[in-house]
């Protein structure tokens, strides 16, 4: 919990101190006198200003944003030595680059925090399939636990490598979401007997790409073998002789493929909710030996499954992916990118009803992934870290009043008429873009509890 609390602090501090720095950076170019840089809101807690002409930093007690405010009549009368100084004096293009540099500022971090993870190395599983979930498109591509996807194509002449799983899965989500055929290229674990695949996701819905897209395409987790680890000692398993390390063949004559096909048999080893004895088919130290194992029945909510008290599977197979500091670079912005415009399609398809809202996440969902992130490792925070400076910068550029990306909306608008925004108009506007951003929060806020309850 302490991690998780710290890990989201310190991924919002940095984010917020990114955001704010581009406007505060951009204005001092642009010879703008800056009075606060604020990260947080609400009481100061910490403040330091060099001299009482200076830029004035604090630190408050809210740390769910921050400002930067700069001399403007608008607010507040201004001394006529400084007029020249003062924001809303300033030309469109220099109102313009202050108030897009935040977002921009985001988007610039994110392509360097992409490059440092890439250039640190992540282990990421190694993109070898479990058993597809039957009558998916991934069973009917031809696609078998223990495959190995080695490249990929959108037009089956250009490929690309598939460097590991999370590289697999991205670009499935891509491709689903334009309702593409994917063509594969694979081979057996050992990387013999390569062959290529169409994996048809025309079938795929808009509103299927969220969270549960792997399963709707048919792919679960990667590829484990169907070994035991611990048993737990008074547990079906153990009671039936079952030790670590067996090696499972076949349940009642059906052979096992993978780790995810033994935990699918031992779950539905039930028969009208009551346990039913299974014949077990194992390896062990080179014998083969027959056991028969009683699942116990638990509960899963509304569901009855069964369960044998031991670890199923062994850890994938992992590999590490790292790239040079120029190749770095490109994939960091090429994944920024790709972020990028991934985020304003689902955005847009949420917005006319294509897509689940259930998509829009908010800080408590941020908060348990900066906690995880954390967890796994420095190159996975710096992962995690790009992906939710990404999504600040394209929200900030959303054209919403509040956000930055109105305020640009409003000098495009004084960019083609000549005149700006008259006073009314800018005070429904505000008024309009509190009531659609308090909406956004108040749904992503719900998002995040239904998923701590278990409803999404």
């Amino acid at each position: 919990m302490i991690t998780t609390l710290l890990a989201f602090l310190l991924t919002l501090g940095v984010l917020i101190v990114i955001h704010e720095y581009g406007h505060y950076r951009v204005a001092v170019a642009c010879g703008v006198k800056v009075l606060r840089f604020s990260v947080g809101f609400g009481r100061v807690i910490w403040r330091r200003q060099a001299t009482p002409d200076s830029t004035e930093f604090v630190l408050c007690a809210l740390p769910l944003g921050g400002y930067v405010r700069m001399l403007d009549e608008r607010e507040e009368a201004v001394a006529p030595a400084e007029l020249a100084r003062a924001f809303n004096r300033q030309s469109l293009l220099r109102r313009t680059a202050i108030v897009a540099a935040g977002p921009l500022a985001n988007l610039a971090l994110a392509i360097l925090l992409y490059a440092a993870a890439h250039w640190i190395g992540i282990d990421e599983a190694k993109a070898v399939l479990g058993s597809p979930v039957v009558a998916s498109p991934a069973e009917r591509a031809g696609l078998q636990a223990g495959d190995w996807v080695r490249a990929l194509s959108r037009d089956g002449s250009q490929w690309q490598d598939v460097t590991s799983m999370t590289d697999l899965r991205w670009e499935i989500t891509q491709a689903a979401m334009q309702r593409e055929t994917l063509r594969l290229q694979v081979s057996g674990r050992d990387g013999r007997g390569s062959r290529t695949l169409a994996l048809d996701l025309s079938g795929i819905e808009p509103r299927d790409v969220d969270a549960s897209l792997m399963k709707t395409v048919g792919l679960g987790a990667p590829y484990s073998e169907p070994v035991l680890g611990e048993v737990k000692a008074g547990g079906p398993g153990a009671t039936a002789g079952l030790r670590q390390g067996d090696r499972v063949l076949a349940i009642d004559g059906v052979a096992i493929a993978d780790a995810q096909t033994l935990r699918e048999r031992i779950r539905a080893g039930l028969r009208d909710g009551q346990p039913l004895a299974q014949r077990w088919s194992l390896e062990r130290s080179g014998r083969v030996l027959e056991i028969e194992v009683t699942p116990r029945v638990v509960s899963e909510g509304a569901a009855s499954v069964g369960r044998i008290d031991a670890f199923v599977g062994q850890p994938p197979e992992m590999v590490k992916v790292r790239h040079g500091p120029i190749e770095g670079l490109v994939q960091g912005a090429t994944r920024t990118w790709d972020v990028s415009a991934l985020t304003v399609t689902m955005l847009g398809r949420m917005l006319i009803g294509e897509a689940s809202l259930k998509n829009l996440s908010g800080p408590i969902t941020i908060a348990d992934y900066a906690g995880q992130s954390v967890q796994q490792g420095l190159a996975y925070y710096l992962g995690f870290l790009a992906l939710v400076s990404v999504s600040l910068g394209v929200l900030n550029l959303l054209p919403l009043p509040m956000l930055d990306g109105g305020h640009l909306m409003y000098y495009i608008f004084e960019g083609v008429t000549g005149r700006p925004v008259s006073d009314l108009w800018l005070a429904r506007l505000q008024r309009g873009g509190i009531a659609v951003l308090l909406m956004m929060m108040s749904l992503a806020l719900f998002n995040d509890v239904a998923r701590l309850l278990g409803l999404h």
